[in-house]
């Protein structure tokens, strides 16, 4: 049996999935299974996989349900301990898997591992802001308390044993977009999270992804099955205030004042910024211009991959 299950989840990425695939084979560590899970695309994705000859790749296509789905299929089918999550457009620093391996042996106690990401744009590389201040290469976090400027948890950066989904449950099936927040929500009610600190994910923007492009507030999470854990764990309650009032712009930004009564009603401002106060009485013509403008860089204004 292989230490890691990498899950690789792919619907349409042949521009990606060949350096995606390259980042895991050239992993320090070898000791690994890799389960790809084709989501029923519709380009040339599954050609790129099958161009890899190497034993311990499984591909697994099915047809499209989404990432939900495609990672549920992939962490049933591991056969390892540890599941090792990575999306079909990211990629991984050659000695990832060897960091999370050594914390792993280190703390024994901890269930989930994440490590420093960067997004990378066509021309750059910029490390993502975190809310906390580590010197040491390890930190032990409350999710909901260290991911005020950025998540913790990436869906390119996470690896857990799998018994963890026995407190948690699997990715809801039900969110199109989002669900990674739902999980590790659910992941930070039960669990603390290892941070290491060291660069070793790279998410790779792009402007057509389904998280960049797909608004849909029915298919993004309303947080409602979290209203009674928020009435005794602050930390959750100030988290889910921060994704509320970004899914209040959005609803401001479509017009939809249904959706928008809804998330401010169950936001309580204290635990949003002077400025994103005045964000959520301003004008939608406001908000299209400061966007445009990109006043707001770094602003949660509409829901982030996470």
């Amino acid at each position: 049996m292989a230490f890691f299950s990498v899950i690789i989840s792919v619907y349409n990425k042949e521009n990606y999935i060949q350096h995606t695939i390259k980042s895991v084979l050239n992993q320090s560590f070898k000791d690994f299974e890799v389960i790809i899970i084709n989501d029923g695309s519709t380009d040339k994705s599954e050609a790129v996989i099958n161009s890899f000859d190497d034993h311990r790749i499984r591909l697994l296509s099915i047809k499209n349900q989404g990432a939900s789905n495609a990672r549920n299929t992939g962490i049933k089918t591991a056969t390892t301990d540890y599941i090792a999550l990575l999306d079909g457009d990211d990629t991984w620093d050659a000695s990832y898997l060897q960091y999370m391996f050594d914390a792993i042996t280190a703390f024994p106690n901890i269930n989930i591992f994440s490590a420093a990401i960067a997004q990378k744009y066509e021309n750059k590389v910029v490390p993502v802001p975190y809310s906390f201040t580590q010197t040491e290469l390890y930190g032990v976090y409350n999710y909901f308390k260290a991911s005020k400027k950025y998540t913790l948890l990436t869906s390119s950066s996470v690896v857990f044993k799998k018994s963890v989904i026995e407190k948690s449950g699997v990715f809801d099936t039900s969110l199109i977009t989002g669900e990674d927040t739902d999980m590790w929500i659910r992941f930070g009610l039960h669990f603390e999270i290892l941070f290491i600190n060291k660069l070793l994910t790279y998410y790779h923007h792009d402007d057509y992804s389904l998280s960049n492009t797909n608004f849909d507030l029915e298919k993004k999470p309303n947080f409602d099955s979290y209203f009674e854990y928020e009435k005794t764990n602050n930390s959750l309650k100030d988290f889910l205030d921060r994704n509320r009032y970004s899914m209040a712009v959005l609803s401001k930004l479509q017009n939809d004042n249904k959706s928008f009564l809804y998330y401010t009603s169950h936001l309580d401002r204290k635990n949003i910024s002077t400025r994103q106060r005045l964000l959520l009485k301003s004008p939608k013509w406001l908000l299209q211009l400061l966007l445009k403008l990109q006043s707001l860089k770094g602003e949660r204004l509409i829901y982030p991959k996470s």
